[in-house]
């Protein structure tokens, strides 16, 4: 006798009902993490001097050895930092890449809204505070 094909239950998080109506809300949750592990790994081990070193020497053959998927790759030589938010990389870990390729972070909060460094710099309470 044939056993019933398994379906697995899916479940949702009551927490997130309606969020998708939140614009620029991007979920950071427990299936996100493990869809995307490689990448945020990739970004974490660059607190390490050996991964900064790797990526600085050959960039393509750390994100290969990172087991980065191709748009993955296309998005970090991009530098596409809000693409990698809404990929799913945690908010968190691309500000250690970020220190690899010399990039400050309010360049790249600027990059994320979408807004020149300037402009975005003129909607802080001191604008002049580099």
């Amino acid at each position: 006798m044939n056993s019933p094909a398994f379906t697995r239950p899916v479940f949702t998080n009551p927490q997130l009902a309606g969020l998708e109506d939140l614009a620029g809300t991007y979920v950071f949750d427990i299936r996100t993490s493990h869809r995307v592990l490689k990448l945020n790994r990739f970004f974490w081990n660059m607190i390490g001097a050996d991964a900064r070193k790797a990526f600085v020497d050959d960039p393509e053959a750390s994100m290969t050895a990172a087991g980065l998927t191709d748009e993955e790759k296309a998005m970090i030589r991009a530098q596409d930092w809000i693409g990698l938010v809404r990929h799913g990389a945690n908010f968190f870990v691309p500000e250690k890449f970020a220190r690899v390729v010399s990039m400050p972070n309010l360049k790249v909060y600027a990059a994320m809204r979408g807004e020149s460094f300037e402009d975005f710099m003129n909607t802080r309470n001191v604008p002049t505070m580099r």
